[in-house]
């Protein structure tokens, strides 16, 4: 029944993303702002596909925490899911991102016309500069920056592998930094087919004001996501019955 309903979902969502690829070719002539909310429509869907077909419920805590105006959001990285689930919780976000991402047909456009912040990896040192220009710009602008600050999706209970990238933009762009924790992965594994029936808790932690020092700020930003995310994911491998993670991955896992 598990790979039956992952098959179902898996149908279900990569072609409701392909019809709001279609969607949203009229959408490159709105301004925006309007773009950006019918992507959060896109996002909605996909989370609703998600527990109707798959059986996950996603669970968003701490709403109530996110400031308003310009911030710089550092996520959790674990799956697929939140690079859409973050997206309404947001009042205008964007995501720094790969710039190989912009060049795929229809998706690419997508990200330049939303306002996505493309880091070339291959401009060594400039690459910081040019992004945090960017992101410095977008924030300016009462825009969310998300980065993801391990840089790719890490299995569930992996030890943290946290980049500078987030320190740099902290110190740079001036506002402050909303950790995020989750345990995404439990249920949407990465490069697995496999999606389990359950409760994906997504937290929100109190932010980070600007104004620390880059190694006190690197220091609590990992503490604060990794702490909550190691408890949501305890919590979800009781509810999926697997079992405490063992006392060697436990201490990987901790900063």
């Amino acid at each position: 029944m598990l790979i039956v309903r992952s098959l179902l979902f898996n149908v279900a969502f990569y072609a409701n993303l392909i019809l709001w690829l279609i969607l949203l070719i009229p959408g490159a002539l709105v301004p925006r702002r309007q773009f950006i909310e019918l992507v959060k429509m896109w996002a909605r869907t996909s989370v609703w596909l998600l527990r109707v077909v798959a059986g996950i419920k996603v669970v968003i805590t701490g709403q109530e925490k996110i400031p308003p105006g310009g911030a710089l959001v550092a996520a959790k990285h674990q799956s697929f899911l939140e690079t859409f689930a973050l997206l309404p919780l947001l009042d205008d976000p964007t995501y720094i991102l790969k710039r190989e991402l912009m060049w795929i047909p229809f998706f690419g456009w997508y990200l330049a016309k939303s306002g996505c912040v493309p880091i070339d990896r291959k401009a060594g040192s400039m690459a910081l500069v040019q992004m945090t220009a960017r992101a410095k710009e977008e924030a300016q602008h009462g825009r969310q920056i998300i980065i993801f600050p391990e840089g790719t999706r890490r299995p569930p209970g992996a030890p943290p592998a946290y980049k500078y990238g987030v320190a740099h933009l902290y110190q740079n762009l001036g506002f402050p930094c909303i950790p995020i924790a989750m345990n995404s992965g439990l249920y949407w594994p990465r490069r697995q087919f496999i999606r389990r029936p359950g409760t994906v808790r997504i937290e929100v932690q109190d932010p980070i004001a600007p104004g620390l020092a880059r190694e006190e700020f690197f220091k609590l930003v990992q503490e604060r996501i990794e702490t909550a995310s190691n408890r949501l994911l305890e919590e979800g491998r009781a509810e999926l019955g697997m079992g405490p993670a063992s006392t060697s991955e436990t201490s990987l896992s901790k900063v």
